[in-house]
């Protein structure tokens, strides 16, 4: 039964909900209607109804630190959304410092005449993004056996607060190890590509 619960835990976060290709039209919005598709394509999976999905400030911070390329007549184009929302998942994890690191190569090949291929990676980004719920679902509940599994072992008698503490601190180690490895990565990768560049 557990098992079960945690599943649908899972399913009830709605982190499926991606924005696609489709989503995003060909004409350049607004800072005001790149705000209201991320929200309304993005909006069921915050985790209170105060948060938000995409701000001004946000927007603004990012064209900063120079993760977007430059904005034409306050116009955003399908390639300036697409970068938000891989950011908008970036974040998560990553510094800003790191974003920028890993996404440069693309920021300045669209601010030449190289054009990165962007829409492309990004349907290969959605794709295995699919296949990331499923390795999460499979995990979890690999997981909650394993754990039922450890305490059983110990006296036989388990508490809701037992597993889910171990579930949480288990979860929360998976989520740092990928972080670093993912930190890693940038920095043994991407943060040498950008000196390279310089």
């Amino acid at each position: 039964m557990y098992k079960k619960e945690l599943i649908a835990k899972f399913q009830e976060l709605k982190l499926e909900e991606q924005i696609t290709l489709e989503d995003i039209p060909e004409i350049d919005l607004y800072m005001d209607q790149v705000i209201q598709l991320f929200e309304s394509n993005l909006g069921s999976a915050k985790r209170t109804e105060e948060d938000k999905v995409l701000t001004k400030t946000m927007i603004n911070n990012y064209s900063k630190a120079k993760l977007l390329m430059s904005v034409n007549n306050k116009k955003y184009s399908k390639e300036h959304l697409i970068l938000m929302s891989i950011i908008y998942n970036l974040k998560g994890s990553l510094s800003i410092n790191d974003i920028k690191s890993s996404v440069s190569k693309i920021v300045e090949s669209n601010e030449s005449e190289e054009k990165y291929k962007l829409r492309d990676v990004y349907e290969c980004y959605l794709a295995q993004y699919k296949d990331d719920l499923v390795d999460v679902e499979i995990s979890l509940s690999e997981k909650a056996d394993a754990i039922e599994e450890k305490i059983n072992e110990k006296d036989g008698t388990t508490t809701d607060f037992d597993r889910n503490f171990l579930l949480l601190c288990s979860m929360v180690n998976m989520s740092n190890m990928y972080r670093r490895i993912s930190e890693k990565l940038v920095d043994d990768y991407f943060s040498k590509l950008v000196e390279k560049h310089k």
